[in-house]
């Protein structure tokens, strides 16, 4: 682990998708360290923005945030926002969704390729000190477990994960090209609070409580390393706070590289059945189950499981929440959620 992490107190931060479920976390807990955050999200409808809507308004009455409505394909736009200048750059706005991406390739492109460009363009040109990127544990496709970050990325099973790979590789090319230090993130399933209304969590709370059938793929027999969203945002924190070094990972990289770029894997390696995942939440609610059994629909992949070694080497910090009990924090906080 290093031994001069940088100090986020009092630094200028960027959050892109600070609307979104983690983006919302993560700008919370910036602020509670001391951190002047700007947000901006373009509060599109992919799901209910009321949800984005009731994130943003926890945000409002916080100290030191400021908020601007923005949609990071408008190249003029994202540069505005950077005249004042940044420390730290948390790029998380992007076009989410496997299933989605199927049917909707042409939603992803401007997000997730162009956007990304236009943030990143104007990182260098402001010499941010750490520019943070959210990718995806989808990354991995059709590789196989446990996933390591030396190993993966070539076999996307949907074009949502291959765009998030491409913000990767922007990201090398910036870092490489602009010595600007560039660590990408590869979460996990993610889940907790204030999530998003089209994942899992949910998609099952609301059909055990409204006692409708629940639609599960392959009878539920897909492997998924669920990840709860404190865990998530310790591991960002602490992972801001320590930029990469050039060619930090290069010996496990075969030499192939000396940028100031990483990948880091945010899981606990603690993979389940989603058919688990469902009894546990299902007991956490108090709810009986009903279940429509579907098949697999095209892009899922059988089983994620995080190799989450880098991230402990680097910052100490292994996401270790049990599933158990971040089902019951789920449960309680879903009882009286602000939204139907």
């Amino acid at each position: 682990m290093r031994t001069d992490p940088l100090d986020l107190s009092g630094s200028r931060c960027l959050v892109t998708g600070c609307a979104g479920f983690i983006g919302s976390h993560l700008a919370h807990r910036l602020l509670d360290e001391g951190a002047r955050v700007e947000g901006i999200d373009n509060l599109n409808a992919y799901y209910d923005p009321a949800w984005k809507e009731a994130r943003l308004s926890r945000l409002a009455i916080r100290k030191g945030f400021t908020f601007r409505k923005l949609d990071i394909a408008d190249a003029t736009g994202v540069g505005e926002v950077f005249d004042g200048g940044f420390d730290f750059v948390f790029h998380l706005a992007s076009q989410a969704g496997v299933r989605h991406s199927v049917d909707h390739p042409y939603d992803y492109i401007d997000g997730n390729l162009k956007g990304t460009v236009h943030v990143l363009e104007n990182c260098r040109r402001a010499r941010v000190k750490h520019f943070l990127f959210a990718s995806t544990s989808s990354v991995y496709g059709l590789d196989c477990p446990p996933f390591a970050e030396a190993d993966g990325g070539d076999h996307p099973a949907s074009l949502y994960a291959a765009t998030k790979r491409a913000g990767e590789l922007m990201a090398h090319s910036y870092a490489h090209l602009f010595s600007l230090p560039a660590t990408c993130l590869r979460f996990f399933t993610v889940y907790g609070p204030w999530g998003r209304p089209d994942m899992i969590p949910f998609l099952f709370a609301r059909a055990l409580e409204e006692g409708t059938p629940i639609p599960l793929f392959a009878e539920g027999a897909m492997l998924r390393d669920f990840t709860y969203i404190e865990d998530v945002v310790e591991a960002i924190f602490r992972v801001a706070r320590l930029p990469p070094s050039a060619g930090e990972f290069d010996p496990e990289d075969r030499g192939r590289s000396s940028a100031p770029w990483r990948a880091l894997n945010v899981g606990g390696e603690r993979p389940v059945r989603v058919r688990r995942f469902l009894e546990l939440l299902a007991r956490a609610l108090d709810k009986p189950i009903r279940i429509e059994h579907r098949p697999a629909p095209p892009g899922e992949v059988w089983e994620t499981r995080a190799d989450p070694s880098r991230l402990v080497a680097l910052t100490g910090f292994r996401p270790g929440i049990a599933l158990e009990d971040g089902l019951e924090r789920f449960a309680t906080w879903w009882a009286t959620r602000p939204i139907p």
